[in-house]
């Protein structure tokens, strides 16, 4: 008995560090090879997945030189546009005629003066749309007028219904004669709520319509 655990003692003393120094051999040797340098030659190789370079991002620079959308745009205060439209007979899609504030002889379409009625803060900073109020919800419309497309507003006020028509705004192609010249630049009633000297005396000015091509 005492002679076998002297024997087992032996082989814990000599046979722990020998199997140590064997077991990082294996490592050592079976990953890197006999070579002086480790090359991990036996391991998987390594796939990288490639990241692609962003480019950075960056908006389009405005275009303001010949050529450019602003550069076609004529430049026009409200009041000439409306009477420019109103005295050419209220057309829907042909054009009208008008004079910019360059003296540039310019042609638009309704499209381009909608934005008048249906656009907020376009006649003074902090201005409602004409159509919040003026729409074709006409049950709750102010003055049961519509604003908000070319057929409510040649229709009229005081509509009762959205089959009905109203009384004429646009002076039977008078612009002088019309209730909107009226309301807008004689009395400056409207749009409603305007501060005192907020609004120019011929309205806002915006970019509408098109140069007519030279004869």
């Amino acid at each position: 008995m005492n002679k076998d655990f002297k024997s087992w003692m032996m082989i814990l003393v000599f046979g722990l560090p020998l199997f140590l120094i064997l077991f990082l051999a294996a490592l050592y040797f079976g990953n890197c090879g006999f070579g002086q340098e480790c090359g991990y030659s036996n391991l998987p190789e390594i796939i990288h997945t490639p990241i692609p370079t962003l480019l950075p991002a960056s908006l389009p620079t405005p275009q303001t030189g010949p050529g450019s959308a602003a550069a076609t745009r004529c430049t026009v205060q409200a009041e000439t546009l409306l009477a420019a439209w109103v005295n050419a007979g209220v057309p829907e899609r042909q054009p009208f005629a008008f004079t910019d504030v360059n003296g540039i002889a310019c042609q638009a379409t309704f499209a381009d003066l909608q934005p008048l009625f249906a656009e907020g803060n376009l006649w003074y900073t902090g201005a409602v749309a004409c159509t919040t109020c003026h729409n074709s919800t006409l049950s709750a419309a102010a003055a049961g007028m519509d604003l908000s497309d070319y057929t409510g507003i040649l229709a009229g006020s005081r509509r009762a219904s959205l089959e009905a028509s109203g009384n004429d705004i646009l002076g039977g192609g008078d612009w002088a004669a019309s209730k909107l010249n009226e309301q807008l630049f004689v009395l400056e009633k409207m749009p409603f709520g305007r501060p005192q000297g907020a609004v120019p005396a011929g309205g806002p000015t915006l970019l509408a319509g098109e140069p007519l091509p030279e004869p």
